[in-house]
């Protein structure tokens, strides 16, 4: 491709999109005299812009050539702005009303500051994540220990294994595990998420048409499979299968190729999912929380709430189950469906909840983050009116942490002389117009595959990682933590 120098600005406009992929971005190039702007990220949205300045106006022309010739040939080609549009995004809605049952027994409560959707408790520390973008850390007790600022809402949070992953509505699926918030996984531009899950680097999405897709770790398509019906509020995925819930019911898929095992229809529109080891939850839009067995799609015991039922749990024994309706309450059944209570959350209706410890954590259309203590004495008490004193939790003065792509950097005679040691090398390679990622620090199996922040892949490129650990599995390592180009 021949360089060209002119006095007026060159632009050339390209886009990468893939009917079936996760690839759906643009990249600009406009050469004005000596000073090339590079412009870039994804399709309906502003992008990067970098701008150099080169020793002459054919040089600038000349790198610009170089620079469009590398992406055509990984795909790239030309069109026009505006014609694809920014990916469509659907915020789940909830008309919540006031509960009129008895308040609940809040521990604690958190205003994350705008209606909030993500919530995972682990050992240590509860997530909540709202619509501004906003991650918070707490410990369970109540205290705020960070902030992560994303660029879009965040729909929900899943763990898989020790990793902490946010999908947002800007088709983003960002790893939480580092300092700073990393892209992992990217959407497919025309799939309009509703709910996310992952299991051991394989990702799950349930879409506004009733659709399921797969990723992989390494950021690739696997099956796309469409339902006849539409919002599908519920994803769960395990070893061996992804389940799948929208209007008309729930299905689970083989994980391998994505064959239905079995589908069962539910009193309602699924609204809501939950999995155990052996089953899976639904909650419907007819106030229902159906219980079915994983293995054939047979229902176990079915809950029956006043309304419609917008997120539900249970303990890991499958003791106890919980559903939280769109008029604040909060109910608990026995597993062979008695009720055993129904409390107001105080802080508007639950759009996700967790069980862990005694405790139910509810993230709500208010944006609170809510510590609820689920033992009978606690619930006893607060039916008879009795109600601990509820502290209200503060996240003034936590730093927001943005999500970035940008990486330290620290030279080679730095890591041979120690001030780089307890990180791993890793390395970008180009295979089949994919970048791979590969540890070669020695004592890694070089044949597996590594999952490495999307952003940060450059061809050619090694790079210091804090932490590459194996998947639960076996299959592939992640890498995470501090990353470091070695220069």
């Amino acid at each position: 491709m021949a360089a060209t120098v002119s006095a007026d600005p060159q632009v050339t406009y390209l886009e990468l999109s893939e009917d079936e992929g996760s690839a759906h971005k643009f990249y600009e190039v406009t050469v004005k005299e000596a000073e090339l702007t590079i412009r870039y990220g994804r399709i309906g949205e502003s992008g990067t812009t970098k701008t150099t300045v080169c020793a002459s106006a054919e040089k600038a022309a000349a790198q610009a050539a170089k620079k469009i010739g590398e992406k055509v040939r990984k795909g790239y080609a030309p069109a026009v702005p505006g014609v694809r549009q920014r990916r469509s995004v659907t915020r789940r809605q909830i008309t919540s009303s006031r509960s009129t049952a008895h308040q609940a027994p809040l521990l604690w409560r958190f205003r994350s500051g705008s209606p909030a959707f993500g919530v995972y408790v682990g050992e240590e520390h509860a997530w909540v994540g709202n619509e501004k973008g906003d991650v918070y850390t707490l410990t369970t007790d109540g205290q705020v220990t960070g902030r992560f600022g994303l660029p879009d809402g965040v729909k929900c949070i899943v763990a898989d294994d020790w990793w902490i992953y946010a999908g947002c509505d800007d088709g983003k699926v960002y790893d939480l595990g580092g300092k700073v918030p990393r892209v992992a996984y990217e959407i497919a531009q025309d799939v309009d998420i509703y709910w996310l899950d992952i299991h051991d680097g394989v990702l799950g999405v349930a879409d506004e048409r009733g659709g399921l897709t797969t990723v992989d770790h390494e950021d690739e398509f696997q099956w796309r499979r469409s339902a006849q019906g539409s919002s599908g509020w519920m994803v769960r995925c395990d070893a061996d299968s992804v389940y799948h819930g929208w209007s008309a019911g729930v299905a689970r898929y083989a994980k391998r190729g994505g064959d239905q095992l079995w589908h069962t229809r539910t009193k309602g529109q699924v609204l809501f999912g939950w999995q155990e080891k052996d089953e899976v939850f639904a909650g419907t839009s007819q106030g229902w929380v159906h219980r079915l067995r994983k293995a054939d799609g047979s229902e176990a015991a079915a809950y029956k709430c006043d309304a419609a039922v917008f997120s539900c749990a249970a303990s890991p024994d499958g003791e106890f189950v919980f559903a939280g309706d769109n008029h604040s309450s909060v109910y608990c059944f026995a597993a062979d469906g008695t009720r055993l209570w129904k409390l107001g959350t105080g802080c508007g209706s639950a759009y996700s909840m967790q069980y862990r410890d005694g405790r139910l954590y509810l993230v709500t259309t208010d944006g609170s983050l809510a510590c609820l203590d689920a033992s009978q004495g606690a619930v006893r008490a607060a039916e008879q009116g009795t109600l601990p004193a509820t502290a209200e939790v503060s996240g003034a003065g936590v730093e927001r942490v943005a999500a970035g792509a940008e990486l330290e950097t620290v030279s080679a005679g730095a890591v041979a002389a120690g001030t780089g040691a307890g990180g791993i090398e890793v390395e970008c390679v180009a295979e089949g117009g994919r970048l791979r990622v590969r540890v070669v620090t020695p004592g890694y199996d070089a044949a597996l595959r590594v999952q490495f922040p999307k952003d940060v892949r450059v061809a050619g490129a090694r790079y210091l990682v804090a932490e590459v650990r194996r998947s639960e599995s076996g299959g592939f390592y992640r890498a995470r933590g501090e990353i470091k180009r070695l220069l």
